[in-house]
């Protein structure tokens, strides 16, 4: 899982639509997930799911249609928001924590 751990801006064709790839490779938890967010937030998502012919559980390439979109930029200058209204931390982004504290520098992992 990248995360946001690569600023990286990715533009890759899902769907038949060009689209920014916010992360690739993930599991179906983290795509749910991350769609969730995103369609809160008014973006429109697609997603494809890598082909596995020896019976590994897939793994999923999910992108918005916003060309212009970066996930890194978005969270850092908190503008992506939770369904209630709550700015979106980096912790809460990276699935590391459930609760969503606006000081996320103070986050510790325990």
């Amino acid at each position: 899982m990248a995360g946001l751990t690569k600023g990286k801006h990715v533009i890759a064709e899902i769907e038949g639509v060009r689209c920014t790839v916010v992360e690739a490779g993930i599991t179906e938890t983290r795509m749910n997930f991350l769609k969730d967010l995103l369609l809160s937030n008014h973006f429109e998502v697609k997603v494809d799911a890598a082909k596995t012919e020896d019976g590994l559980p897939a793994t999923y390439t999910l992108g918005v249609t916003d060309l212009v979109f970066n996930p890194v930029i978005a969270i850092y200058a908190r503008k992506l928001y939770h369904a209630d209204g709550r700015i979106i931390t980096p912790a809460y982004w990276n699935q590391y924590t459930d609760r969503i504290d606006n000081r996320y520098w103070r986050f510790i992992n325990k």
